[in-house]
């Protein structure tokens, strides 16, 4: 059974296979993020409470979110050559005070090495959204692997991990 972290005080809780520490503890993080990082890899696994980027939780809107927070992704990472590798994007209506089937994408980029100009790394990106019309949010779960074992294996761990998410406490988007 996969541990169980805690996260934005308890508000939010995630069940995550694998070694991951709490980067807050040796750098800053935004307030709006928790971010986990395997102690044995490069696996970096970030959760954030992000403004709705537009209404809709039927499945063209929710793939349609997916995609707009994964590109949001590339665009920060600086990455090139984008690429959707698959989208699965269900109804994200749930009633009130409980969390939502979450949208899921992976996909690759080639992002520059750190510290290096010409050099890149492709790194698979699984990313997770759950919509939460009535708090105007967009809770996004990303997976970032420069170095992927078994693509497969991790899309499937990446599910589990995704469908374990549960908001604990509403007041944290209040």
């Amino acid at each position: 059974m996969a541990p169980v972290h805690s996260l934005f005080g308890g508000a939010i809780t995630l069940a995550l296979e694998g070694d991951f520490m709490d980067a807050s503890e040796f750098r800053q993080v935004p307030d709006n993020q928790e971010v986990l990082l395997s102690g044995n890899s490069n696996i970096s696994v970030i959760l954030e409470v992000l403004q709705q980027v537009a209404d809709g939780t039927d499945p063209p809107a929710m793939d349609k979110a997916v995609r707009y927070h994964y590109d949001s992704i590339a665009n920060d990472n600086d990455a090139t050559d984008v690429h959707v590798d698959w989208v699965d994007a269900p109804s994200g209506q749930a009633p009130e005070g409980t969390t939502p089937r979450p949208s899921l994408l992976h996909g690759t980029q080639k992002v520059k090495k750190f510290g290096k100009i010409t050099e890149e790394d492709t790194v698979h990106i699984w990313v997770a959204v759950w919509r939460l019309p009535s708090k105007k949010v967009d809770l996004v779960l990303s997976r970032n692997d420069p170095a992927p074992k078994d693509v497969d294996a991790d899309s499937q761990a990446f599910r589990a991990t995704a469908g374990s998410l549960r908001i604990v406490d509403w007041n944290l988007f209040a």
